[in-house]
């Protein structure tokens, strides 16, 4: 006998996010998402529901990634890039047919002026933005290789194919396929050098930004939504050991999703 779906369900504190959550509580027997596994996995999630938009299913991707467990989201929000549609309506057929995608984070290694060290990960993106009214001055290096000695801009970042639709994009960077092996490499209204709209790199490359003058210049460097004041360096690499499962319904897969986005 096939042993039924364990479904666990967190949901934003918005008023739609929680109406949806109480109706699906109704119709579905929701297992508590801190149980871990233990042998046969008795009561244990085999997948996490997430109601809400974008910015709340980046936070349950943060807390629970170590679980292992498979996200699908359905949207209480706005855009809701990341969701599915919502409905109650045949749940665990939806996730039984869904199709999954891998995401690797980016890790961050960050230091400040003070000589303490951050470790810190990116589903979406790593960005460093000038804290006062003069523009940050960074050198960038990529593999080692310094390929911009000074760059005089607002800031810069480095994006997952997963968020090159959101900041990424907004800041004129390209929209990247999902399975491309690419990260973008994005500067933020640069003045020097002013014709530079940034690069792509293989997903295996290490990025390492350097503040110059960061008393008088200070860069805040930001994994997501944690942010680090008062950085002097900051290294960048996927972190190919995570993984994050997400799940889609076949007719929103967010593979053709980000295909869409460049067709806008």
């Amino acid at each position: 006998m096939t042993k039924p779906l364990q479904i666990a369900c967190i949901a934003d504190s918005t008023k739609i996010a929680q109406t949806a959550y109480h109706e699906i509580a109704k119709h579905y027997t929701i297992v508590d998402v801190t149980k871990k596994r233990r042998g046969d996995a008795g009561d244990a999630a085999d997948v996490i529901v997430v109601l809400g938009g974008d910015g709340f299913m980046l936070q349950a991707m943060h807390h629970y990634m170590a679980r292992n467990i498979p996200f699908y989201g359905m949207n209480c929000g706005t855009v809701g890039f990341l969701m599915n549609s919502y409905s109650p309506n045949r749940l665990t057929g939806r996730i039984e047919d869904a199709r999954s995608h891998l995401l690797h984070p980016l890790r961050m290694y960050a230091r400040n002026l003070h000589g303490k060290d951050y470790e810190l990960l990116a589903i979406n993106e790593v960005s460093l933005f000038r804290q006062s009214r003069q523009a940050a001055k960074i050198r960038i290096t990529v593999d080692h290789v310094v390929r911009i000695p000074e760059m005089t801009s607002d800031g810069v970042l480095v994006s997952t194919p997963a968020g090159s639709t959101a900041y990424n994009s907004s800041a004129g960077g390209p929209i990247i396929p999902l399975g491309s092996n690419i990260i973008a490499l994005t500067p933020l209204s640069p003045f020097r050098p002013r014709h530079w709209k940034g690069a792509l790199l293989n997903h295996n490359s290490s990025v390492t930004f350097e503040v110059l003058d960061p008393e008088k210049r200070p860069v805040s460097a930001v994994a997501d939504f944690t942010e680090v004041r008062d950085v002097v360096s900051v290294a960048v690499h996927e972190q190919q050991k995570t993984s994050i499962k997400l799940l889609f319904d076949p007719e929103h897969n967010l593979e053709e999703r980000i295909i869409k986005e460049q067709f806008m």
